[in-house]
């Protein structure tokens, strides 16, 4: 019991010894402050758990930056999505624009064709390409027989001639085109008055072509003569002098013992559009007629 007793004591003196250790190493290092004899222990302690900290600090820097991320990809998403919202309109505005200019300069060509010609024009779109009846090469267009549109009508657009009305009904009318292999077109050479007959080869691709037989065979075409249309009295199907093509190239058949002219086309066939159809000047229907430069109030 006496033993127990002591060693209770021995271990309360040495507790005590520590705790008075304790508080004078803490009492001599608040005085010395920065020349405390402990401070080379602390620097050295620091040195050596500093690499630990860094790591530790590294490790967790990117468990905190998590919700950030996750809110600065949001952020970015919805950027990206108005930015591609953005260019998908300008993309529209464009695209609009140009279809607007061409439009419009398409009608500055036939406006400039009704005054050049003295001609009231029914301005007309192509909706259909196709053949009809026993033609291969039709157009069909949005003009009818309430616009002032029948059969026999000559048809231009800004750069020459179109073809001629087939049939039409109360709001579309059937096209041939010049270039169909059953059309054939009464034509004069522009250098010297020369008329001939000018016969389609059913092409419409870039390489479209006609062929001009002269009545005079003795005549020979220039090359890059202008050809018009000859015309009728009536003005029926083909008003005069409406500009066809130019001379391409000219051989001759011995066999036949005639000239041919080979005539490269103004108008691209392939990419027709707004046309216009040759009517009365005093024709009154459900859509404004073009007279010699007049612009209709639907297009001003």
């Amino acid at each position: 019991m006496a033993l127990k007793d002591s060693r209770s004591g021995a271990g309360r003196s040495v507790v005590a010894v520590l705790a008075l250790a304790c508080v004078t190493t803490m009492v001599v290092d608040y005085q010395g402050q920065d020349d405390s004899p402990f401070q080379p222990v602390r620097r050295g302690i620091g040195d050596l758990l500093a690499p630990a900290q860094e790591g530790t600090a590294v490790v967790a820097r990117p468990l905190h930056d998590i919700p950030g991320f996750f809110e600065s990809s949001k952020d970015l998403r919805a950027d990206v999505a108005r930015l591609e919202a953005e260019n998908a309109n300008l993309r529209g505005q464009v695209a609009t624009t140009s279809e607007v200019r061409y439009r419009a300069a398409e009608l500055d060509g036939l406006l400039a064709a009704s005054r050049t010609a003295d001609l009231a024009l029914v301005p007309a779109r192509v909706v259909a390409m196709g053949p009809a009846q026993a033609f291969s090469h039709t157009v069909t267009i949005d003009a009818g027989t309430s616009s002032g549109v029948h059969a026999d009508m000559t048809v231009i657009n800004n750069a020459g001639l179109v073809g001629r009305v087939l049939h039409a009904s109360r709001s579309t009318a059937t096209i041939l085109l010049v270039v169909d292999e059953a059309s054939v077109v009464g034509a004069r050479l522009g250098s010297n008055a020369e008329v001939g007959f000018l016969r389609g080869r059913g092409e419409i691709d870039g390489d479209t072509r006609l062929d001009l037989d002269l009545v005079d065979n003795s005549e020979t075409p220039g090359e890059d003569d202008v050809v018009v249309t000859w015309g009728s009295r009536s003005g029926g199907p083909y008003v005069a002098g409406i500009p066809i093509g130019s001379v391409g190239s000219v051989y001759s058949s011995p066999r036949e013992q005639s000239k041919h002219a080979v005539i490269t086309p103004f108008v691209d066939f392939s990419s027709l559009d707004l046309v216009g159809v040759v009517v009365d000047g005093d024709t009154q229907g459900d859509r404004p007629v073009i007279r010699a430069g007049e612009v209709p109030e639907e297009d001003r």
